[in-house]
């Protein structure tokens, strides 16, 4: 014990005589200070996020609370004037309610109900208010249906009321539901309140949706993706897709960069390099379900222009022909850097189907194909059930501005804001200097949209 306590006496009298022992101590002083430093910064963090949390929360409450009274007064709304003013409100607070519910730290099944619940009051609310201002009463069946959405905005309203209450009793800590991660918010809350997000899932799984022809169309709403077809393959299947996709003799080396699996379309994603491009990377995408083509690009010098517009047209349709997508019509183009990206949709029966679009990039000087995108196509594409066309082109044009100079005339379906389709009359024509594309629905004769077409020396775009 003597010799210890010997040799520690030595050392400290050899850590004064080198001035070491004051020079300790004050690294010790900056530790503990940094790290009282770190703990208040900490804290104050944590409180900025609980601070934070309560404002999203709160601003919720007030959002589904302005929703579940402006849903009410749409139900005994008497003129089409003052439904299509509430509506919008509905629409306005809803949107709100959605923004304030993303920032909260939970991820679970039940708020992503709520989510949805939310959305489709939003779409539902505005497709309607559309209907208001085009000076129509609602349905029996569209006020049976805001009444289903009133009584599931009253059941959320008294969850975050009880939630609410518990919050400001101390009950609930946005500090503790964020640990937890991911782990169900309705288990925790249920500890703690029996009216909680647990019981309002089993309502929301009795509520899948209203079922109309509209905004809140079920089937558009829901994540199937209709033109992604077949089987789940490996990844050397989608690797000798690739290949071929590219061209054999093209492809010098692919490998696999990695798989995308969190988006709504998980793919196998391959670099390769090109033979006779040595700084040209190229990068393509194939679907795990079914071997699509997803995506594809790259690019290299583009040597003078010598492919016209009009051959880059013809050369991108017999591409998409030989490679399974059939039936495609050149519409929308824009030039840059020698290259042309050319929209094609899908032509069914005469009527163009712009949901189902494939985009190509096609190089001006040799016609080679340097791109493609197929999400749209995947997304959307399958052979319609055609709707009768009631109103016929000529009832069509009757309303169109007497102003507009027609210049081609057609039938297309084109995609809504709320995510459903509708069959159109569609007339391209002119006012003064500026082109237009008008939409006629070819069963109401309602005017569905309106598109300004861009004429550069670059490319024919729409606004």
């Amino acid at each position: 014990m003597g010799k210890i306590t010997n040799k520690l006496t030595d050392w400290k009298n050899r850590l004064q005589d080198r001035h070491m022992l004051s020079i300790i101590v004050v690294l010790f002083a900056i530790i503990i200070a940094m790290g009282v430093w770190i703990y208040q910064k900490q804290t104050e963090y944590r409180q900025a996020s609980e601070n934070g949390y309560n404002m999203a929360f709160f601003e919720l409450v007030d959002y589904v609370q302005n929703v579940e009274t402006y849903l009410a007064k749409s139900i005994i709304s008497s003129t089409p004037e003052h439904g299509a003013e509430t509506l919008t409100n509905v629409w306005r607070e809803a949107n709100l309610a959605q923004v304030y519910l993303s920032r909260l730290p939970i991820d679970s099944v039940e708020l992503e109900k709520t989510a949805k619940f939310l959305n489709q009051v939003s779409d539902y609310s505005y497709a309607l208010s559309r209907k208001n201002i085009y000076n129509e009463k609602l349905t029996q069946e569209d006020l049976d249906n805001l009444q289903e959405l009133h009584d599931y905005s009253v059941e959320l309203e008294n969850t975050l009321n009880q939630l609410s209450t518990d919050m400001n009793e101390g009950r609930i800590s946005w500090g503790e539901l964020t640990k937890k991660g991911n782990m169900a918010f309705a288990q925790e809350v249920s500890n703690i309140s029996k009216d909680s997000f647990s019981s309002l899932e089993e309502n929301f799984h009795e509520y899948s949706g209203l079922i109309y022809d509209g905004a809140f169309s079920e089937h558009m709403t829901s994540t199937e993706k209709k033109g992604l077809t077949g089987e789940n393959i490996s990844e050397e299947k989608a690797k000798e897709i690739a290949k071929k996709f590219i061209g054999e003799n093209k492809v010098q080396e692919i490998s696999l960069s990695g798989k995308s699996e969190n988006t709504d379309m998980v793919t196998y994603d391959f670099n390769a390099k090109v033979n006779g491009e040595k700084d040209a990377n190229l990068v393509i995408s194939i679907s795990e379900k079914g071997g699509h083509v997803v995506f594809m690009n790259y690019n290299r010098n583009i040597e003078a222009e010598s492919v016209t517009q009009e051959r880059a047209d013809e050369i991108g349709k017999k591409f998409l022909q030989e490679h399974d997508f059939p039936n495609m019509k050149e519409t929308y183009y824009l030039k840059e850097g020698g290259i042309v990206t050319i929209n094609y949709a899908y032509e069914q029966d005469g009527v163009v189907i712009y949901p189902d679009l494939v985009k190509l990039k096609v190089a001006l000087d040799n016609g080679e194909i340097m791109g493609i995108e197929t999400t749209g196509y995947l997304n959307s594409h399958e052979e319609r059930d055609l709707p009768e066309v009631k109103i016929t082109k000529e009832q069509a044009k009757n309303s169109l501005n007497p102003k507009l100079d027609i210049k081609s005339e057609n039938l297309a379906i084109i995609p809504t804001e709320w995510k459903t389709e509708v069959m159109c009359w569609e007339f391209k024509g002119k006012v003064n200097d500026t082109d237009f594309l008008v939409y006629i629905n070819c069963q109401t004769g309602k005017e569905e949209d309106i598109l300004v077409i861009v004429n550069t020396p670059n490319g024919t775009l729409t606004h």
